[in-house]
């Protein structure tokens, strides 16, 4: 109540269930498995930090910022990634910087890094918005008014902006339609929570991976192959096109001077079409949701859209221009954050709040509770865009704002997601209305990435029938 008055009603985007009461150590592997977000316990939206024990190892999941800034940034190379998460990724990802550590890991970011720079960014700019007209022009036999699956539609054009970007190949080319169609199959079969991962089996012990998640990766594998071999030959011939894969294959290690081996090239492949397409996707999805649920918004960043992009013009400076669309987009990913939690491992002995930290303790990062932390965020729930505009935003984007994890490990390709997601959010809102289906709200799971457990359903109409609505014609 507010001065003796009821507090009017909230419109709140959707948020999963929080678990109640205590349960089994199995329980919570089960409950996990399923949903890694509704298995835990609601405290965690309001805590600085939680211990969970096990008789196979200790957690502790960090919302305080200070503990996050030490091991992000202050103290990284301390916490290496967590090898239990490893597990279930080397299928497909084999030793790609996103689960490598040490040594290994340094030498791939090295390798990666500038390809990711600015001006790389200006050069692959005219795939991203090729993408993005593909995307509208695929849209239009859909936008009739019927309930259309959005993460479908934003998984396809990800997926199209990851071969254009990296191969200059559109995903209709053959090896992109079969990777593509593999990837989901992959995506259907892969487990997060492997019981290898869990349990402190031995090292030389091998680790259980069902057949299918085996078969998929291994596809996946040989059709990036493929690719990556004929662009060793472009390279040789001089015939390469000037995109990412080219300017990662080409960049020696700086300290070295040694390239990726083809073997090596797979696996950095592999993680860009994980991390490139699987998070892309998720947080245009909820942000075409969002702009659903809330038109006010959906109009500012289409109006946005419509004065200051020129459908016939490619130009780096629009991104620029997109500042609705960036608002949205960063939000978006505020609520929910694509991957909703990162785990590192203790390497040494820590004292975490005065808790004793034992060496090989994991440690978990969780943007999905820090963005929505009760204690640092002003109305943590609420979609509000304009946010990161007041104090409370500009000290929470500082300080308690990780959709891209932050210090050295920080995604290399997060700039390249910041161009790419609020652009291809204002083509698709500058030509259609996205509408909700009454009736039909999605709930946020989380398993590799935050989706919605039955998928997102929205109404489309061409924004051109409601331009001539209001003018009349």
């Amino acid at each position: 109540m507010l001065d003796g008055k009821f507090e009017p009603d909230i419109d709140l985007p959707p948020k999963p269930k929080a678990r109640t009461g205590r349960v089994s150590l199995w329980g919570y592997f089960r409950q996990f498995k399923k949903d890694i977000l509704s298995a835990q316990p609601g405290h965690l939206y309001r805590a600085w930090m939680a211990e969970m024990r096990t008789p196979f190892f200790r957690s502790y999941l960090c919302n305080d910022p200070e503990l996050v800034d030490l091991v992000l940034k202050q103290r990284s190379h301390d916490f290496p990634k967590s090898e239990r998460i490893r597990v279930g990724l080397k299928p497909l990802l084999g030793e790609s910087v996103f689960i490598s550590n040490g040594e290994t890991w340094a030498r791939q970011r090295r390798i990666i890094d500038p390809a990711f720079e600015g001006g790389r960014l200006r050069t692959v700019f005219p795939a991203m918005w090729d993408s993005g007209v593909a995307a509208v022009e695929r849209l239009r036999p859909l936008a009739d008014g019927s309930p259309v699956e959005i993460e479908e539609q934003t998984s396809h054009v990800a997926m199209d902006v990851i071969f254009r970007t990296l191969f200059s190949v559109p995903i209709e080319h053959e090896i992109a339609t079969a990777a593509f169609e593999a990837f989901r199959q992959h995506q259907a079969a892969q487990p997060v929570a492997n019981i290898t991962a869990v349990l402190p089996y031995p090292k030389w012990l091998p680790r259980l991976h069902s057949r299918k998640t085996r078969d998929t990766a291994r596809t996946i594998r040989g059709l990036i192959g493929q690719l990556t071999q004929q662009r060793a030959k472009e390279i040789a011939d001089g015939t390469a096109p000037d995109d990412l894969s080219t300017k990662i294959m080409t960049t020696p290690d700086p300290e070295t001077g040694e390239l990726f081996e083809t073997e090596e090239m797979i696996d950095q492949v592999a993680i860009f079409f994980l991390a490139g397409h699987e998070t892309s996707a998720a947080a245009l999805a909820w942000s075409l949701y969002l702009l659903a649920r809330y038109p006010d918004w959906q109009d500012k960043v289409a109006q946005e859209a419509l004065s200051e992009m020129e459908p016939e013009k490619i130009y780096f400076s629009t991104v620029s221009k997109l500042r609705h669309a960036r608002s949205v987009f960063r939000e978006s990913m505020r609520l929910y954050p694509p991957v909703p939690m990162y785990v590192r491992e203790a390497s040494c002995p820590e004292q975490f709040r005065a808790r004793r930290v034992k060496p090989g303790s994991q440690v978990i990062l969780s943007p999905w509770h820090l963005h929505r932390h009760e204690r640092l965020w002003d109305r943590p729930d609420e979609f509000d865009p304009g946010r990161f505009d007041t104090p409370n935003g500009k000290e929470c984007l500082r300080s308690a704002y990780i959709p891209f994890s932050a210090g050295p490990r920080v995604c290399p390709g997060s700039g390249f997601a910041m161009v790419e997601g609020p652009l291809l959010l204002s083509m698709l809102v500058r030509a259609y209305r996205f509408e909700l289906v009454e009736g039909d709200t999605p709930v946020p799971v989380a398993q590799l990435t935050v989706r919605a457990a039955d998928g997102i359903r929205l109404r489309l109409t061409p924004r051109d029938d409601h331009l001539n609505k209001e003018t009349g014609k």
